[in-house]
């Protein structure tokens, strides 16, 4: 069984320049991600473990290993907003 992290469905995104504006329809919400969650948005592609998208944001915006904390926590926010889905175990 993969451990990769995926995108939720039916999620409505719209790039601006500052990042993304996601609509959620179950839940008729909007949610507005800065670019750094847009970037790891991106990388929940049902191919990427969780830490392999932390090591690949930290290197896309060429950040140092103290960052890895920052960008969990974001990958952890996407996560409890019903954003991103962690594999079923």
């Amino acid at each position: 069984m993969s451990d990769a992290v995926t995108r939720a469905s039916n999620l409505e995104i719209h790039e601006v320049p500052d990042g993304y504006i996601v609509y959620q329809h179950e839940q008729d919400r909007v949610h507005y991600l800065n670019d750094t969650a847009a970037v790891i948005l991106e990388f929940c592609d049902g191919k990427r473990e969780a830490d392999d998208i932390v090591a690949r944001v930290v290197k896309a915006f060429e950040l140092g290993p103290s960052a890895h904390d920052e960008i969990r926590a974001g990958l952890n926010s996407l996560i409890k907003e019903g954003l991103v889905l962690l594999p079923s175990k």
